[in-house]
């Protein structure tokens, strides 16, 4: 990989614009039953949702990582990630009026965990001498 490949996958910026654009599209489609202008109005939302969420779970996870030991270090950052995911894309959706926000937040959500559960298990290991 290049410098200025591996340059641009670490980020921030790079990470807020790729999760900005695959779930708003999502919820674009999720919501593409109803009418203009509600899709597009929960694309903005979840979007930006995702584009904030991606930065602030990364530092509630290696937050908890730092102040838990053994196997709570492992299975409570995850845990608390997507509890705080699924709170902030609800009442957001809610008050945003998306009309869709099962269908919305479902993807949002499994990326959450999958990413939450990875990154805890790599700052674990690291943190366990196991990797």
């Amino acid at each position: 990989m290049s410098a200025r490949v591996a340059r641009l996958a670490r980020s921030s910026g790079a990470h807020m614009a790729l999760a900005f654009i695959a779930m708003g599209t999502w919820s674009a489609f999720a919501n593409h039953a109803h009418p203009m202008p509600a899709p597009l109005i929960a694309a903005l939302i979840q979007g930006t949702i995702s584009a904030c969420i991606t930065l602030v779970l990364k530092g509630i996870i290696e937050g908890l990582a730092r102040r838990l030991a053994g196997l709570a270090a492992l299975v409570v950052p995850p845990l608390v990630a997507f509890a705080f995911s699924a709170i902030v894309l609800w009442i957001c959706h809610t008050i945003g009026g998306t009309p869709e926000i099962g269908r919305t937040i479902a993807l949002p959500l499994t990326s959450s965990i999958f990413y939450s559960t990875l990154y805890s298990f790599d700052l674990w290991r690291t943190r366990e001498g196991r990797g």
